[in-house]
């Protein structure tokens, strides 16, 4: 009855070790898929930063504007041109083939 009860442990041992040995293999596979999907993730962090970098620019041009006098539309205008400039950057930089 030992035998028995030793057999079907090692059994099951071995097949939960088995499952688990294949389970990680699945889980950690590396594609194509995931090399692409790396590509673009570093091309929409780029944009990310232009994008950022623009709106920073935006602030900069805005105040200077202010100090110098111009009105509040003028300043508005000149910020919002900045950044659909930026915006247009980072299209570019995204979508760069």
């Amino acid at each position: 009855m030992n035998r028995r009860v030793r057999a079907k442990i090692a059994g099951t041992l071995l097949t939960l070790a088995t499952a688990l040995s294949l389970v990680s293999l699945s889980a950690y596979s590396d594609t194509q898929g995931s090399d692409r999907r790396e590509g673009r993730r570093d091309d929409r962090g780029g944009a990310r930063d232009t994008r950022q970098t623009g709106r920073d620019d935006a602030r900069d041009t805005k105040d200077a504007c202010k100090d110098a006098g111009d009105s509040r539309p003028e300043c508005r205008q000149g910020k919002r041109d900045v950044k659909q400039d930026a915006r247009g950057a980072a299209r570019d930089v995204k979508r760069k083939d």
